[in-house]
């Protein structure tokens, strides 16, 4: 198996020039905020972050390709550097800290790019995530301060937390009944959003979490880091990886149960 890491240790460099740019503007009484087409916010933390990470990469990693949410993608080749600047705009824009940068590296396989490195830091929180391929997944301060990753061992619905990030995409969707229906069914739900449930997958403290629609910058990153700890990371239909448009994952004892009520 290949040895990612000196791409791990790369990503963890990318992500600490992104936590600058993001914390120098956070609650800033100054910031600019755009709306894009589609109606989603852009601030310019977001295109600073990216940014940084475009150039570093552009100099560390001249032949990799690199897609990102706000610039798009550039360059061609086997290995793809995938980017969320700041996943939670919304939450950043609003003095919230629960946003976070994700940052993936895929490798073209079967059954088309797959992650094998996912950083997901958020410096608000004082909190980092990452996990390589076949190495585990893991979450503290740096690569040498840091602990194991494991997903949690429940195995009954009616003793499962579940975690979301708002209703209105079930509904517009026409999946709000089974959604609706899981929520009564397990032990508690909360409505963390965007990359934390993920997280809490893979720390084990959520059993559960799947969102109706998102991109693929949203999801390689927490992905990777979700099956390396012992979970699984599929859409909607079920599919492995993060190419589905949404997202299910689970401690892998409760997936089939999971998939079964988001699906209908």
């Amino acid at each position: 198996m290949p040895d990612y890491h000196d791409d791990l240790r790369l990503a963890h460099v990318l992500a600490d020039a992104a936590d600058a740019a993001t914390m120098d503007r956070f609650k800033a009484l100054d910031l600019k905020v755009e709306t894009k087409p589609d109606m989603t916010p852009v601030s310019e933390a977001d295109k600073a972050a990216e940014e940084v990470i475009r150039g570093q990469l552009q100099r560390a990693r001249p032949r990799d390709a690199i897609l990102g949410e706000e610039y798009g993608i550039e360059g061609t080749g086997p290995r793809r550097w995938v980017i969320d600047p700041i996943d939670g705009t919304k939450n950043y824009v609003r003095g919230v800290p629960v946003w976070a940068t994700l940052i993936s590296l895929m490798e073209a396989g079967e059954g088309g790019y797959q992650p094998v490195v996912g950083v997901v830091s958020a410096p608000a929180l004082g909190r980092r995530w990452w996990a390589a391929k076949g190495a585990g997944a893991y979450t503290g301060r740096s690569l040498t301060s840091a602990s194991r990753l494991h997903v949690s061992e429940v195995g009954r619905l009616a003793d499962a937390s579940f975690a979301y990030a708002s209703l209105s995409g079930w509904e517009e969707q026409g999946r709000l009944d089974g959604f609706l229906d899981l929520t009564r069914a397990v032990w508690r739900t909360r409505g963390y959003g965007d990359f934390w449930p993920y997280m809490m997958v893979a720390e084990g403290s959520v059993d559960m979490a799947a969102e109706p629609e998102l991109s693929l910058w949203d999801m390689a990153a927490n992905a990777i880091i979700v099956t390396e700890a012992g979970g699984v990371f599929t859409g909607l239909d079920g599919r492995h990886g993060p190419h589905s448009g949404n997202a299910a994952a689970s401690n892998g004892l409760l997936h089939g149960e999971l998939l079964s009520y988001l699906q209908t």
